[in-house]
């Protein structure tokens, strides 16, 4: 493509005891006379850690470099000072993550990537699932995918699938299976990999799917390797334990249409897959709790029907008040247990499902989290699902985690019935429940979590450890649990001996795997119990999971890897993060972030004083609640997305090094909580404006506006009318309507005063940011702003119906990223500050991830100055 062509993508994959290790190899070379761009874009799954990554450049490689998030960031900044940055790694989608780096090659030069990534392949309904993303976006001279697989238990099935596989495509994609070893191969020629006979694009576009499972004499499955141990767990011939299922279902307002409809249907679906041994209810709140039965009740298949009619019947209206549902549902649980209503050998679980976050009733999250906690006492696990990306995941997550369970986002798309069904499916068997397995702890260190609270069949329990005597090379482990008819307890024993007999038998094993699989379950544990976490408890996790993360070489949420690249001499620098699924849209702040460049059309909103003396020119603003908006000239079009913090977060909106010029506000709430919205407004109370290279610093409240230059401090009200000429510096007040800022060669800015009623009960006096002159500022400028002083543009295809009728969806393909939006209108005030003036755009969800360099907490700063 452009002159770039891919000569070689191989997809290495080695599987040994359900831990993956995956080595992607491209080589692209430069066709063109001139240099050019080369892209290296793949997609990893969610659950995957990066642990290498390098280019080869004319013989000379380029590696990767994994370290704490903050020394890389640090590194990264530096590289950028020094010159323009490629490409950054972060977007995420449902199951996968994006990996993009991109590097200049001169003409006829070749460049080879080579990217590592490791994961610990999750047993769910009887199988173990790889995942693989293929899309080369053009043909490919030699297109490989090697998976190699080695269980010492025998491979018992083996599966693979690819939703690009056409009846042409079926013979090449090939598998064998004997005793502990499989395979699956896939590499189509270059005519194979056309669309239709001649045609230029390419057929392999979507995902390879490789399931298998192993052979099970037994219920458990103990390995040992130099020192360290793994442990699997799955019995299967097990009877089903009954089950005592509520749902806590959101039926406020903003789930009518399209969600409440899919909630109906998913909930129609899992009464359809009760057993008659199971008892259930339905819970509902919207501004009130209400509930289908007093208690809960058998599944009998009048009961049934008439549950059928009730969910049917279910309808979207008023506020949200989690709270007394979810209580609602403890407390009825709690009683079933109590007063015997349920069998006493049996699965009691909440799954609740919300678009959004608590409004009526108890609001505050943390007391959420602490009276729900307290409530269920460790006796059942609760399930959250979030619907959409309204909720605050991380409240949901923190949540759950404290209580057993696990958040899992719903997304919203045609298939969200599927998705919640998907989930029920997953616990609707459970088989254990307080399930432990005792290892002794004299002989073992570091143990990973070995207790839990339900065991579902068709999945598995994993634990692994390390000896203290790293030459001990056995170990004896003692199981129970309960299931539906009696206590399960046995034990077993293992010896290295018997694990390296197993090994013998193939050539491919990463000796060291059993280490890396007990670092990686490790790793990615802390980082859950981290989750909800607090004070030094969490500064421990931290640490551990940190000093792990940087021993074994993963990009976890505390790590990152950083690229540098050779560009036209000048040291380039891209950065690698692990995403994580955090808070989505209209959370919490809900400061609606709209990052704007366009022409600017001065209004009577802007004073005469200056209005004159300026022409038309680019420029960025930031007003409302507060808004940014970024329009693509070239497009005729616009970008929206939002950054979701609460009050008193201090955000960097730009930082240029070279003119020294820093721009940091800080966020304001309402005075108190609307009841009549899920929507917190959050304004910019405070500015802070720096050039160091002058010594000058500007704070501007809705109060107040100090100046001060060197030792030197003025200050002002918005009663004022002055111009204020010192070196370097032009301060314009018109009174009580606005400021304008020039600051030595570089942007001017223009800073509006909202004012409110003094006693009005809601809102507070807030701020708004208008940077004239954009251009002035240097390509080094960064910032939540500053980043969309260069050009930018963007790619919209597939545009097809949304969730809401009126705003539909699309791909867009910005930044080497292809991320989900929806089209919708925001408001711009300049022009009329009390009602504003929609301006239609394309909003990027999830913060902005895809679209802002990083993550939004990137540009979280300390204080203002």
């Amino acid at each position: 493509v452009n002159d770039i062509e891919i000569l070689s993508m191989k997809i290495d994959s080695k599987i040994t005891s359900r831990f993956a290790r995956n080595v992607i190899t491209s080589e692209a070379i430069n066709r063109g006379n001139v240099h050019k761009e080369v892209v290296f874009d793949v997609e990893l799954p969610k659950t995957a850690f990066i642990t290498n990554f390098s280019m080869t450049i004319d013989g000379v490689t380029y590696p990767g470099n994994i370290k704490e998030k903050e020394a890389a960031k640090k590194q990264y900044e530096k590289a950028v000072s020094q010159g323009q940055t490629a490409g950054l790694v972060k977007a995420s989608g449902r199951k996968t993550e994006r990996f993009s780096v991109s590097v200049n090659i001169a003409a006829a030069s070749k460049v080879v990537f080579e990217l590592t990534y490791e994961e610990l392949l999750k047993r769910h309904f009887g199988k173990y699932e790889m995942f693989i993303k293929v899309k080369p976006k053009q043909l490919v001279r030699v297109f490989e995918i090697d998976v190699d697989i080695f269980e010492p238990q025998g491979i018992s099935d083996l599966e693979a699938e690819g939703t690009f596989i056409t009846n042409d495509l079926q013979d090449i994609l090939r598998k064998t299976s004997s005793g502990k070893k499989g395979s699956v191969s896939f590499k189509p020629t270059l005519d194979q990999q056309r669309k239709c006979a001649g045609c230029p694009n390419s057929v392999l576009d979507g995902d390879l799917i490789v399931k298998y499972d192993v052979k099970r004499t037994s219920p458990d499955n103990l390995q040992i390797v130099n020192g360290y141990f793994v442990h699997f767990f799955a019995p299967t011939n097990l009877p089903n334990l009954s089950k005592n299922v509520i749902f806590v279902i959101d039926t406020s307002g903003s789930m009518s249409g399209r969600e409440i409809q899919q909630t109906r249907e998913a909930l129609l679906k899992i009464l359809d897959d009760m057993k008659h041994e199971d008892y259930f209810n339905f819970i509902l709140f919207g501004s009130e709790v209400h509930t289908w039965k007093e208690s809960l009740i058998k599944a009998t298949p009048e009961n049934l029907d008439e549950a059928r009619n009730f969910v049917r019947g279910i309808i979207a209206d008023g506020m949200t008040n989690l709270y007394g549902g979810l209580m609602r549902g403890i407390e009825m649980l709690n009683a079933a247990h109590e007063e015997n209503l349920v069998p006493k050998r049996s699965a009691s679980i909440i799954i609740m499902l919300t678009d959004g976050q608590p409004n009526v009733g108890i609001s505050n999250t943390q007391e959420i989290q602490t009276l729900v906690k307290k409530a269920i006492e460790g006796k059942y696990p609760l399930y959250n699902l979030g619907f959409g990306y309204g909720v605050d995941y991380n409240f949901l997550e923190k949540m759950a985690l404290e209580n057993k369970g696990l958040a899992r986002r719903i997304y919203p798309d045609s298939d969200s019935a599927l998705q919640l069904q998907g989930f029920y499916d997953e616990v609707s068997r459970p088989m254990l429940t307080d399930v432990e397995l005792n290892y002794p702890e004299n002989e073992i260190s570091d143990l990973t979590k070995n207790n839990f609270k339900h065991f579902y069949d068709g999945s598995e329990i994993v634990v692994a450890g390390r000896f203290t005597d790293h030459n001990q090379n056995s170990l004896t482990v003692d199981v129970k649990g309960e299931g539906p008819d009696d206590a399960l307890s046995f034990t077993t024993h293992q010896d290295a001996e018997q694990t390296a007999k197993a090994f013998e038998e193939q050539q491919y094993i990463f000796g060291d795997y059993i280490e890396r699989l007990w670092a990686y379950l490790t790793i990615e544990q802390l980082l859950e119990k981290r989750i909800a976490a607090t004070g030094e408890e969490k500064e421990n996790l931290t640490a551990e999971a940190l000093d792990l993360s940087l021993k074994y070489n993963f990009v976890t949420p505390l790590t990152s890897m950083v690229v540098t690249k050779p560009e036209d001499l000048e040291n380039q620098a891209g950065i690698a993060d692990k995403p994580t699924e955090g808070r989505g849209i209209f959370t919490r702040l809900e400061a609606w972030v709209f990052l704007t460049i366009f022409v600017l059309q001065f209004s009577t909103a802007l004073a005469p004083s200056y209005t004159s003396a300026l022409n038309p020119t680019w420029y960025t603003s930031v007003d409302g609640d507060p808004h940014f908006i970024i329009p693509v000239p070239q497009k005729d079009d616009a970008i929206c997305f939002n950054i979701n913090e609460n009050p008193g977060a201090i955000l960097n909106l730009i930082k240029d090094p070279v003119t020294g010029i820093t721009v940091n506000g800080e966020l304001i709430g309402d005075k108190k909580a609307n009841n009549d919205s899920k929507i917190q407004n959050t304004y910019f109370g405070k500015l802070g404006i720096t050039n160091k290279h002058l010594n000058l610093r500007l704070m501007v409240t809705p109060e107040k506006i100090t100046v001060q230059n060197g030792a030197e401090k003025t200050g002002f009200t918005w009663l004022d009318s002055v111009t204020l000429q010192q070196e370097g510096l032009t301060l314009i007040i018109n009174r009580k309507k606005n400021l304008v800022l020039s600051m030595g060669s570089g942007a001017s800015f223009v800073i509006v005063l909202h004012q409110v009623w003094k006693k009005h009960p809601l809102h507070q006096d807030f701020l708004g940011l208008y940077t004239l002159d954009s251009g002035k500022l240097s390509k080094q400028t960064h910032g939540l702003l500053g980043q969309f002083f260069h050009p930018i543009d963007f790619t919209i295809l597939e545009i097809h119906p949304g969730s809401d009728p009126k705003k539909p969806d699309a791909t867009m393909i910005i930044k080497n990223n292809e991320l989900i939006v929806t089209r919708g209108w925001q408001k711009d005030y300049r022009k009329d500050p009390k009602n504003g003036i929609d301006v239609p755009c394309w909003f990027v969800h999830n913060n902005g991830a895809g679209l802002i360099d990083g993550v939004h907490t990137d540009y979280i700063v300390s204080s203002l100055f």
